[in-house]
């Protein structure tokens, strides 16, 4: 999971981030998490699959995590 490999690498420069996963992948997610260091990092869980939404389904599922993205990357 190349997002949660960023995510700590951001971390470990001090760059608040965050990983976004689809519940199927949340398992494999903490596993990268755990391997790399930082067990109980944060992540936003989104429902699955996306893969097979429209546009305007797509826009409305990511304006439901905004905000919590937006907490991901602004706390202290």
């Amino acid at each position: 999971m190349c997002s949660v490999h960023d995510t700590v690498e951001f971390e470990k420069l001090g760059t608040p981030s965050t990983t976004i996963v689809t519940k199927a992948f949340i398992k494999a997610a903490e596993f990268q998490f755990r391997a790399k260091g930082m067990l109980g990092h944060p992540y936003i869980e989104i429902p699955h699959p996306v893969s097979n939404l429209s546009a305007v389904d797509m826009r409305e599922l990511t304006l439901r995590y905004v905000d919590d993205v937006v907490l991901h990357l602004t706390r202290l």
